[in-house]
C-alpha cells in the first residue's frame, strides 16, 4: 500500500513495453483502495483484491499483524495520515534517504541502530553463536563432506590428566557404538582407573591456587578462544554428536551453539564483574554431565567452574565420552592449563563415586536423575568444606513437564509446539513435554490433528537429513520406555503410535516410535518417562486451578507451557505454577543461554539456573554480599543502583515492622541487619532479558516457600527471621520458641509457622538456616539428606554471624512469551 513502491514498479517494469499478464498488483480488502482505483482506471494495470478467509480464531493474529504494520511509524499508510508530515518527505526517493543516512553515519547501508543483528543480539556483553542454514544447498554439501570426514576419524577418549602418565592397572579400550546403528563403531574409550582418579584429584588440588590466582580476564580470554574454536569446528562436532548421541542435524547444530553460548556467557560475566580479592573460588570441583546433551551441558558445567576460578575434574556420561574428550582438547588448546581441567571417563560407581567422596573435592555439579542426585547429597553430607560450610551440590534433574491448552488456543500452533516439545531429540530432554493438558472443548480436535502430525514424523538414522526423530540412547533406555508403554496399554489406556514407512532404518538401532497415551488424570504417572512418550489428560475450564495444583503436587518444577489467547489465564498459570521455566504460546524446549536461564525447583533441581546470573556465585567460597543486585544489573547490562540509607522501597512490610520493633526494643544490631538485608534482597524483582524479536523473555526472583530456622540464641534466630522476611518468604521455627514469636509485631508473627518436630515429613521447607557449631551443622546436613522429596540446602553460620546468602533463599524463574502469537512485536511500531 506504498504509493512510492507502486510507482517504482510501474516505471521499472517499462510502461511502454507492458503486455497484459506480465504482472499484477494486489491489494488487501479494505486497505489502500483509493490508491488502487487509480492503478486500474488511469494506469490500466490489473489489481487483485485479496481477503483472508477462515474462522475468527485463525484470523485474529493475522489481522493484528496487518494493523501493526500499517500503524508503525515508518509505514506509508501511517505517514499518509499524519498531517504534520510534509508531502515532500512522504514521497522522498528511498535511495536519497539511504544516502543521506549514510552521510550522517559514515557508511551507506548500516542496519537500524535499534534492531540488533543476529551476532549482536546481546549487545556488548558477548557475541551470539552462529548456526548453519540447512536449507542452503551449498551449506548442505559442505556439511555432508565434513560429516563423511568425521565418520572416518578414529575418535578416542581416555583419561586426560594434568601430566601424561602411564599409570599401572590401566583399563582396556572399549568400543563406543552408534545408537542409531549399533553395527557402527564411533570410537573407543578407556575408563579411568583408581590410580588415575587419585592422580587427578591430587593434581587438581595442587593446581587450584595457581588457577584461582589467574586474573578473571585471562580465564575469560581462554574460554572465548575455546568458543571461537568450537564455532569453527561446528561441522566436525556435529558429525560426532549425530553418531555418538543419535542427534539429528538440527539438534546437533543447536547443541554446539549452546556450548559456545555457555563459554561466552560465563567468560563475559567474570570479565566484567569478578575480582579475585572479592570472588574466591571453592577449589577442585567435580562435573558430572549427562548423555542427552553431552557437549552443551558438559561444556556449560566446565566453563562455569573454570570461569569462577576452580579446577575441574570432569566425568562425562558413560555413553558419550568421545565428544567430551573433544571439548577438553579444544579448551586446552585455547589456553586452559591441563592442571585446571582433567577428564576422567568411566562409570559412576568406579569414577564418579570416589571423586564425590574425596575430601579434596569442594563442589559437585551434576545433571541427571533425581535418585542419583540424592545419593550425591548423602555422600557430601558426611563432611564439611574447609570453610566449615556444606560442600555445594548444584543438581539439575528431571521434570514431569506439562503444557496447558485451553479452548482459545490456535490448534495448528498447539500441535506444532507439542510435536517439537514432546518428540524433538526423541523426547530425551529434561525440558521435554510429558503431560499435555487439553480443555475438554478442544481435546478431540487437537488430538486428531496431533495424531496426523505424528504420522508425518520420520523415525530413523539421523545421518539422513529427512529424519525427524532419532534413537534413544541405548537398549536399557529403550526397554524401560517400552515397558512403560506396555504397562499403560495393559491398564486399558488408549495408546497411539504412528505406523512407520516401508523404508524403515530402525532395525539396527535403539528406537522408540513417538507415542501418545491418554490418561484419566496426572496421578497415573508415577515417574518421568525419558523418551518420545506424550501423555494426555483432559480438564474442564472450571477445574484449571485444581489442574495446576495437581501439576505442582508431582513435586517437579522444571518447565511448564500454556497455550491461550486469554491474558487472565496466562496470569493465573504463571502466578500459580511452581516451575523454573514457563513458556507462553510457544514450545517448551531449546532454552537459550542468558535468554531463558535454565533450571527447576523441587524435585527438578537445587538451583541456581544454568546460563543465569547467579550460577557462578554458587561456585565461590567467598563472594560479595550484593549478589542479587549484581545479578539483576548483569541481566540488564547495567549496574543496579544501590539503595540509600533509608529502608529500600522494595522492603517487605514484615521486614519494615521487624526493623521498627527492633529499634523500639533497643536491638540496634538487629535494626541495622534489617536495614542491610533490605538493601540486598530485591524481593520479587524482575528483569527483561535480551533476545530475538517476536518473544519477550523475563527473569524474576521469587521467595522460597519456607525456610527452617535453627539457632540456640534468640539474637541469631531474629537475624534468620530478618533474612527470611527480606525475601518475603516464611520462617519455620521449632515450637519451643513460641514465646519469642508472640513478642513480635503481628505482620512479622504471621510469617512464622511453628512445628513440633521439623524431622517429621509433615514439616515442609525448601531451605535451612543454621546458627551453631560445625558438628551440629554436619549432623543437620546428614539428617536433611535422609529426608524424602526435594534436596534441601543448608547455610551454616557461627553464632553472632549475620552474613546470610540471600540468593539462596530465593528461586529464579524464567518466562518466555511468544509475542508473535498475539500478532507481533508492538515495540517495533515506535521505530523511526
Amino acid at each position: 500500500h506504498n504509493a512510492h513502491t507502486l510507482a517504482a514498479i510501474y516505471h521499472l517494469a517499462g510502461p511502454d513495453r507492458y503486455q497484459p499478464g506480465q504482472y499484477e498488483f494486489q491489494c488487501l480488502h479494505g486497505m489502500g483502495e483509493p490508491l488502487y482505483e487509480q492503478v486500474v482506471s488511469e494506469l490500466k494495470r490489473p489489481c487483485r483484491i485479496y481477503a483472508p478467509v477462515g474462522t475468527h480464531e485463525t484470523l485474529l493474529a493475522y489481522l493484528v499483524r496487518r494493523l501493526l504494520e500499517n500503524g508503525a511509524n515508518t509505514s506509508f499508510v501511517h505517514q499518509m495520515a499524519d498531517p504534520s508530515l510534509p508531502v515532500k518527505q512522504l514521497v522522498q526517493d528511498p535511495v536519497d534517504a539511504v544516502e543521506a543516512a549514510g552521510q550522517h553515519e559514515g557508511q551507506v547501508g548500516l542496519p537500524h541502530p535499534a534492531i540488533a543483528q543476529p551476532t549482536g543480539l546481546y549487545g556488548d556483553q558477548r557475541a551470539n553463536s552462529a548456526g548453519l542454514d540447512l536449507a542452503n544447498e551449498a551449506a548442505l554439501q559442505a556439511l555432508q563432506d565434513t560429516l563423511q570426514e568425521s565418520a572416518s576419524i578414529p575418535w578416542q577418549a581416555q583419561p586426560m590428566l594434568a601430566q601424561d602418565t602411564h599409570a599401572a592397572g590401566q583399563n582396556p579400550f572399549q568400543p563406543v557404538r552408534n545408537p542409531a546403528d549399533t553395527r557402527d563403531t564411533v570410537g573407543q574409550v578407556r575408563e579411568a582407573s583408581a590410580t588415575e582418579v587419585e592422580l587427578a584429584l591430587q593434581a587438581a588440588s595442587d593446581f587450584a591456587p595457581a588457577w584461582a590466582a589467574m586474573p578473571p580476564a585471562a580465564r575469560a580470554a581462554a574460554l572465548d578462544r575455546a568458543a571461537d574454536a568450537m564455532q569453527t569446528d561446528m561441522p566436525r562436532l556435529m558429525g560426532l554428536l549425530m553418531r555418538e548421541a543419535g542427534k539429528t542435524a538440527a539438534n546437533a547444530i543447536a547443541e554446539v551453539r549452546e556450548a559456545i553460548d555457555f563459554l561466552r556467557y560465563y567468560a563475559a560475566q567474570v570479565r566484567d564483574s569478578f575480582d579475585n580479592t572479592t570472588h574466591v573460588p571453592l577449589g577442585p570441583v567435580v562435573c558430572i554431565s549427562p548423555w542427552n546433551f553431552p557437549l552443551a551441558i558438559f561444556t556449560g558445567q566446565v566453563a562455569a567452574a573454570l570461569a569462577a576460578g576452580n579446577t575441574v575434574l570432569a566425568k562425562p556420561a558413560e555413553q558419550t565420552p568421545l565428544v567430551a574428550a573433544e571439548a577438553v582438547r579444544l579448551l586446552r588448546d585455547a589456553g586452559v592449563p591441563p592442571g585446571a581441567l582433567q577428564l576422567l571417563p568411566g562409570r559412576g560407581e568406579t569414577v564418579g563415586a570416589p571423586l564425590v567422596a574425596d575430601e579434596r573435592v569442594q563442589g559437585v555439579m551434576f545433571t541427571g536423575s533425581t535418585e542419583v542426585a540424592r545419593l550425591l547429597q548423602r555422600t557430601l553430607a558426611k563432611r564439611l568444606g574447609p570453610t566449615g560450610q556444606p560442600v555445594p551440590l548444584i543438581a539439575e534433574t528431571g521434570g514431569q513437564n506439562a503444557m496447558i491448552v485451553d479452548a482459545s488456543a490456535l490448534p495448528e500452533q498447539v500441535v506444532n509446539d507439542v510435536v517439537a516439545s514432546a518428540f524433538d531429540s526423541a523426547g530425551q530432554r529434561c525440558s521435554a513435554l510429558r503431560v499435555l493438558c487439553l480443555q475438554n472443548d478442544v481435546a478431540d480436535r487437537v488430538l486428531a490433528m496431533l495424531r496426523g502430525a505424528m504420522a508425518e514424523l520420520r523415525l530413523g538414522n539421523p545421518s539422513e537429513l529427512a529424519v525427524d526423530v532419532g534413537p534413544v540412547i541405548d537398549a536399557e533406555a529403550r526397554d524401560n520406555i517400552l515397558r512403560h508403554i506396555a504397562t499403560m496399554r495393559a491398564r486399558g489406556h488408549n495408546v497411539f503410535q504412528a505406523r512407520q514407512p516401508g523404508h524403515d532404518t530402525t532395525h539396527h538401532g535403539t528406537f522408540v516410535p513417538p507415542t501418545l497415551i491418554e490418561l484419566p488424570h496426572i496421578g497415573e504417572l508415577e515417574r518421568e518417562v525419558f523418551g518420545p512418550v506424550l501423555h494426555v489428560v483432559r480438564y474442564a475450564r472450571r477445574d484449571l486451578g485444581a489442574l495446576i495444583e495437581q501439576i505442582n503436587a508431582t513435586g517437579y518444577g522444571l518447565t511448564l507451557g500454556v497455550h491461550t489467547r486469554i491474558d487472565e489465564t496466562i496470569a493465573q498459570v504463571v502466578a500459580s505454577a511452581h516451575a523454573g521455566n514457563r513458556y507462553v504460546n510457544r514450545n517448551m524446549v531449546g532454552a537459550v543461554v542468558g535468554v531463558q536461564p535454565f533450571g527447576g525447583e523441587g524435585l527438578s533441581g537445587t538451583g541456581p539456573k544454568a546460563g543465569g546470573p547467579i550460577y557462578l556465585y554458587r561456585l565461590l567460597a567467598q563472594r560479595p554480599t550484593n549478589v542479587l543486585g549484581r545479578a539483576l544489573g548483569w541481566c540488564q547490562n547495567a549496574p543496579v543502583a544501590a539503595a540509600d540509607k533509608a529502608l529500600a522501597p522494595t522492603a517487605t512490610a514484615s521486614l519494615l515492622a521487624l526493623h521498627d520493633w527492633a529499634n523500639q526494643q533497643g536491638r540496634t544490631n538487629l535494626a541495622a541487619t534489617c536495614q542491610r538485608f533490605s538493601e540486598l534482597a530485591w524481593p520479587h524483582a524482575s528483569a527483561v532479558l535480551a533476545g530475538p524479536t517476536g518473544e519477550r523473555n523475563e527473569y524474576s526472583l521469587h521467595p522460597r516457600d519456607a525456610v527452617l530456622c535453627l539457632a540456640t540464641a534468640d539474637t541469631d534466630r531474629l537475624v534468620q527471621l530478618a533474612a527470611v522476611l527480606a525475601v518475603d518468604s516464611r520462617a519455620i521455627w521449632p515450637a519451643e520458641h513460641a514465646t519469642l514469636r508472640e513478642q513480635l509485631p503481628e505482620v512479622a508473627r504471621e510469617r512464622i509457622d511453628l512445628v513440633a518436630d521439623w524431622h517429621a515429613p509433615a514439616a515442609q521447607f525448601d531451605a535451612v538456616l543454621h546458627h551453631g557449631t560445625t558438628d551440629g551443622l554436619q549432623q543437620l546436613g546428614e539428617a536433611l539428606a535422609q529426608r524424602s522429596g526435594a534436596i534441601v540446602g543448608v547455610q551454616g553460620l557461627a553464632p553472632g554471624q549475620t552474613n546470610v546468602a540471600l540468593e539462596r533463599l530465593v528461586v529464579e524463574r524464567s518466562l518466555s512469551v511468544n509475542t508473535a502469537a498475539a500478532g507481533g512485536n508492538a515495540s517495533l511500531m515506535t521505530l523511526d
